[in-house]
């Protein structure tokens, strides 16, 4: 195992923080694979996670079954670590700038399009090794001017060379899940199945330029430019994969979600050894445009009546949001079919919020698709 620290910009002397990243297998090799946890800070299954791949990988490393080389980086927000207000942690949004952790990283592939056009030809190894090593070097050009876009591209640099990018994240009260590109999903859906995903979302481009997206879209904009002239590999599958809720920190489970990422990386070739057979996929992959943000017009007490996991049909009752002054009872309904795979952890609503979403089959919503 390599250990590295990496300095982030300090945005006042004395405040200087590190990201920490752990690296297994052979240096140089053919695979890579890249995998993170915790950008939003206040999501701690996947650090869990995490400390028990750093322990198997050890192990691995040690039997010499890498075949490949494996960046482990256990805390990928350490800003977001310390943001902790009156014994309350804000991880999800960076409280100097508003923006949040996972959101706004930087895409390079005009700029790396520009450099490589008049270099590509008809072999795809070529093309691949060549776009690469010109994304490494945008990114290495970039000059952060804050704390938060120092993390983002510190982040970027350690994941711009891996095949395959995973980053651990989790909802508030929620099944497993995950978010991936329909170009990708052909090789992601033996993850799916070994974690027990119950909802599998598929974009492309969902809008936010997160942190998969910035590696999925950065190759699919560069088929899209080049893919009639130059054979153009798909470089990176990139996955969020959501280990349930904020709640669900144990060892048994942490223990079982790492024996599944194992399980893919084996799959995947990165790992010695024959895979496990594939357990079945729990539920057909469907588009993220088709997820219904089910939310409420009123505030109040919000008294669930259904829990993650539960197929929905459109008009079925999500919950009731209670007035406690005027004893108004307000009922939240969903007016699209699916799986009901997260809700909100709060218990008193906002008008307007969203306390769950149902993924359903069907796209039809557009544009900006996340969550904020």
């Amino acid at each position: 195992m390599r250990h590295f620290a990496h300095d982030l910009l300090a945005p006042v002397p004395g405040t200087a923080r590190q990201i920490n990243s752990f690296h297994f297998g052979p240096q140089a090799a053919q695979k890579n694979v890249y995998i993170q946890a915790s950008l939003h800070a206040d999501e701690l299954p996947g650090m869990l996670v995490a400390w028990h791949l750093k322990q198997r990988l050890a192990e691995l490393e040690a039997a010499g079954q890498l075949l490949g080389e494996i960046t482990l980086v256990p805390v990928a927000n350490p800003i977001g670590q310390e943001q902790v207000v009156m014994d309350m942690p804000l991880g999800r949004y960076d409280l100097e700038s508003r923006e949040n952790f996972n959101r706004a990283f930087i895409n390079v592939s005009q700029q790396v399009g520009d450099e490589v056009e008049a270099l590509l030809n008809d072999d795809t190894a070529h093309n691949l090794r060549l776009i690469r090593a010109s994304m490494k070097r945008a990114l290495d050009a970039q000059v952060p001017t804050t704390q938060l876009r120092s993390q983002r591209l510190t982040l970027q640099r350690l994941a711009c060379h891996a095949d395959v990018v995973l980053d651990l994240h989790c909802d508030f009260e929620a099944v497993a899940h995950l978010y991936t590109t329909p170009e990708a999903w052909e090789r992601v859906e033996p993850l799916s199945r070994y974690i027990g995903a119950d909802a599998s979302l598929l974009a492309s481009d969902s809008g936010g330029q997160s942190f998969d997206e910035c590696f999925s879209l950065f190759w699919l904009q560069l088929q899209q430019r080049f893919g009639e002239r130059f054979p153009i590999a798909q470089g990176a599958i990139a996955v969020t994969v959501e280990h349930r809720g904020v709640l669900d920190v144990s060892h048994e489970q942490a223990a079982a979600d790492c024996q599944a990422i194992l399980n893919y990386l084996t799959h995947f070739g990165v790992i010695a050894g024959e895979a496990p057979a594939l357990p079945a996929l729990r539920q057909a992959a469907t588009p993220l445009a088709g997820v219904e943000p089910v939310t409420t017009p009123v505030g109040g007490l919000l008294v669930f009546s259904v829990t993650p996991g539960q197929i929905m049909a459109a008009g079925d009752l999500i919950a009731e949001v209670i007035d406690p002054i005027s004893d108004s009872v307000t009922p939240i309904y969903c007016s699209t079919a699916g799986l009901l795979y997260a809700r909100s952890m709060r218990r008193m609503a906002t008008a307007g919020m969203a306390i769950a979403h149902v993924a359903g089959a069907q796209a039809y919503r557009s544009g900006y698709l996340l969550s904020p």
